[in-house]
Formats: structure tokens, C-alpha cells, sequence
């Protein structure tokens, strides 16, 4: 995830953390076409995987005493079901695999970006953009089909003064659209933001006189990671929630 810092000309050392982040052909050195296979594809593939051997493959058995990995996927399952139940009710449970996926989705390829000379997809606006943009336009469609014009009462709030009222509506909107911008770079900056700070303080291992100092504060970061990669696929979960419960219930 980090390389060592190069000599610049003048002898001084240079870092390029934001390198780690580069979107390179797996096989050859030509340009990223719309089909070439990536580095991202690589990685977004064996996220797939790693959720597959977990929740299909280690809870084939159903044992009574459960294995190591049934215990992991029971957990995840319960902790999003009673997520989705808490947030959205009784009415939003239907819609728990597809909130299921996205967490699942997101928390195993933050942790897969923590491994060594991996890389980060979630790191990336294209991978988060794209999941984002899915459940708002998932949720808005939703919210038209089960509520029809009402869906549009969750924009005119009518507790506040008649006069205020318009100029509420407009700042719902607004708030609205932006959804998927926020849910998506939320998501990709913190990401980023944490492996890019990493791969300076490793840059600073290089020189003997700071590389203790170095390598604790690598250590403390990668903690925080850890943590931050947990947090983030939670957070884009329950905002995930809370949109789907703001199609449902467009007047609550």
C-alpha cells in the first residue's frame, strides 16, 4: 500500500501518496478502455468473493454449534437485519437483501484495501458514485410507486409557517439531489483520505533519525483505519435506511 519515498533531484525525498489510487491495466500498459480489465475489477471481483465463501459457503452447513465463519455471517446478518427493522419498520424488512449487499459490499473491500498492495475501491468516486446514485434512484422510484404524488409531501414541510413554507420546499429539494453526492464522497474521501496519510508517514520511514516516530504513527493510523472502515460502511448503510424509510413514509 505504501512504497518508499524516491530521491528527488536536489537529494531531498518526494512522496506520492495520491499513487496508490491509480487506475492501471492488469495485463499490459495500454490505456483504460471501457472493457479493460483493472486493477479496480481485480479487487471489486475478489470482494465478491470474499462475501460469497462467507455467507454462502461458511454458512452451508447450518450447524447448531456454529463454525468460525457461521458465527461471522449470523452476526452481519443480524446486525444489518435489526438495522433495516429499527430504521425503516416493519414495511422495509422486504428491502433488507438489498441493504444486505451494499454493507456487505462495502465493508469487506475497505478492509481488502487495508491488506498490502491492495487496492482501495471504495476509494474511488466512479465505485462510490455508481453504488450511490443506485439507491437514490432505487428510493425515489420507490417512493413514487408506493406513495405516487404524496412522495412529494416529503418536500413541503407543513408543520412550519405558510410563509416559510416555499422557501423550505426549495431547500428540500436542493437537500434531495444532493443526497447522492454526499453519500458518495463521504464514503470515497474518508477512504482516501486515510491510506493517502499512511503512505506519507511510510515515506518518512525511510529516514532513520524520525522512522520509530514513523512507524508508530503508521501503526496508530492503521488502527484508525480499521475502525474508519467499519464506520463508513455502517454509516452509507443507515443513510441507505433512512432514504428508504423517507420513500415509505414520506410523511413522517
Amino acid at each position: 500500500m505504501a512504497t518508499e519515498a524516491h530521491g528527488a533531484e536536489d537529494g531531498g525525498l518526494v512522496f506520492h501518496p495520491m499513487d496508490q489510487f491509480i487506475v492501471k491495466p492488469l495485463f499490459g500498459n495500454g490505456d483504460v478502455g471501457a472493457f479493460t480489465i483493472t486493477n479496480v475489477t481485480l479487487w471489486m471481483a475478489l470482494t465478491v468473493v470474499c462475501i460469497i465463501v462467507l455467507l454462502v459457503f461458511g454458512t452451508s452447513r447450518r450447524a447448531i454449534v456454529p463454525s468460525r465463519s457461521q458465527s461471522i455471517a449470523e452476526m452481519m446478518y443480524g446486525f444489518v437485519y435489526k438495522m433495516v427493522e429499527d430504521v425503516t419498520g416493519k414495511d422495509g424488512v422486504k428491502y433488507f437483501p438489498y441493504i444486505m449487499t451494499l454493507f456487505m459490499f462495502i465493508l469487506v473491500s475497505n478492509f481488502l484495501g487495508l491488506l498490502p498492495m491492495a487496492f482501495t475501491t471504495t476509494s474511488h468516486i466512479a465505485v462510490t458514485g455508481v453504488l450511490a446514485m443506485m439507491v437514490f434512484l432505487a428510493v425515489t422510484i420507490l417512493g413514487f410507486v408506493k406513495n405516487g404524488a404524496g412522495f412529494l409531501g416529503l418536500f413541503w414541510v407543513s408543520s412550519a409557517p405558510l410563509a416559510l413554507r416555499p422557501i423550505l420546499a426549495l431547500i428540500e429539494v436542493i437537500s434531495y439531489f444532493v443526497r447522492p453526492v454526499s453519500h458518495s464522497i463521504r464514503l470515497a474521501g474518508n477512504m482516501m483520505a486515510g491510506h493517502a496519510v499512511i503512505k506519507v508517514f511510510a515515506g518518512f520511514a525511510a529516514i532513520a533519525a524520525i522512522s520509530p516516530l514513523s512507524i508508530l504513527a503508521i501503526t496508530a493510523m492503521y488502527g484508525l483505519e480499521i475502525l474508519v472502515s467499519g464506520i463508513q460502511a455502517y454509516v452509507f448503510a443507515i443513510l441507505t435506511c433512512v432514504y428508504l424509510k423517507d420513500a415509505l413514509h414520506p410523511s413522517h
